[in-house]
Formats: structure tokens, C-alpha cells, sequence
């Protein structure tokens, strides 16, 4: 049996700081692609009481991610047509709870996660140091992209384990180490 290595590395072609950080966020949508691998599609929009469905998350997940790259690190008014593009639902009720997404595949909700952060990627790319840690002014808080990329990782691993947990479930007898 081999010894892993557990070890933060930095993307390549980012200053080794930010890219250490989007290593980070990288990694813990690979463990939510491990796990959604083949997924039975009937489990995607399935809602155990109380709790959102997977395709919900997943869904809720994009949108948060693109919402604070455009708007709290570009400061752009709107998203790119070709993002914009993806989310045809708001993303909350008028009770404040995410919406319901369903009807659409795995597949779907893949390319929307990954649209997102390939855009997300393509910014920060050119981004030094000195931006990174540059605030936004806002109207209600100044935000640095060292933080919004600080509150994606969080935000992605707290919607993990609720992925994760819905997959125990849901898939009982499905092995999820």
C-alpha cells in the first residue's frame, strides 16, 4: 500500500500564494466529483425531509461562486452572457430557502460548476499579490478576493458534507468512505 502525500501545492501559472488557495478550492470539488460519480440519476433531485436535494446544492453552489466573482471581485454590474446563461432559476424562495432545481442531469449541473470556475480561474490568473489582497469598496462591506476565495472553500465544503451525508442516505449500501 502507498504512502500519501498530503500537501498543499499551488496551481501552476498563479503567484504561488493565490494559487496555493485555488489549489484548495480545486480540491474540494474533486471530492465532490469522486463522489457524485455514477450517481443513479433518480437520486439527483430526491429530497430527504427537512433537507435540499443534491442537484439543489450543486446548483446553489455555482451560482454563490459566480456571484462573488462578478460582483465582489469584478465588480461587474452582470455576469458574462455565456454564465448568465446558466441559471434560469434564483436561487431562494420567497421564504429565503434555495429553490428546488430539478429536471436537470448530473451532466448538466457538472458543466454549470465547471463553466463557473473555469471563468473563475481565467480571472485570477493575472492577478498579483498586491490585487489580491486589494479590497473592493462595496455599499454594504469591503471585500479582498483573498476572502471571497477563503468563503468559497468553506462554502463548498459545508455544501460537501451535505452532499456527502445525502449520499449515505440515500445510497445506504453504496461504499462512502
Amino acid at each position: 500500500m502507498s504512502k500519501k502525500s498530503l500537501q498543499v501545492a499551488a496551481l501552476p501559472g498563479y503567484e504561488p500564494e493565490i494559487g496555493r488557495w485555488l489549489w484548495c478550492l480545486e480540491d474540494v470539488r474533486r471530492t465532490i466529483l469522486e463522489k457524485l460519480n455514477g450517481l443513479a440519476p433518480d437520486l439527483l433531485d430526491r429530497q430527504l425531509e427537512g433537507r435540499h436535494s443534491i442537484g439543489s446544492l450543486l446548483y446553489h453552489i455555482a451560482l454563490i461562486e459566480a456571484d462573488w466573482l462578478y460582483v465582489e471581485v469584478l465588480e461587474a454590474t452582470e455576469y458574462e452572457p455565456e454564465i448568465r446563461s446558466l441559471f434560469l432559476q434564483e436561487d431562494r424562495s420567497e421564504d429565503g430557502s434555495l429553490v428546488h432545481v430539478e429536471g436537470q442531469t448530473l451532466e448538466q449541473h457538472l458543466h454549470r460548476l465547471q463553466a463557473v470556475r473555469d471563468r473563475l480561474l481565467f480571472h485570477f490568473k493575472g492577478m498579483d499579490i498586491t490585487d489580491w489582497r486589494t479590497p473592493r469598496q462595496l455599499e454594504s462591506y469591503d471585500v479582498a478576493p483573498e476572502w471571497v476565495i477563503y468563503h468559497l472553500v468553506e462554502h463548498e465544503a459545508h455544501h460537501r458534507g451535505q452532499i456527502f451525508e445525502l449520499l449515505r442516505n440515500l445510497q445506504p449500501d453504496r461504499v462512502n468512505g
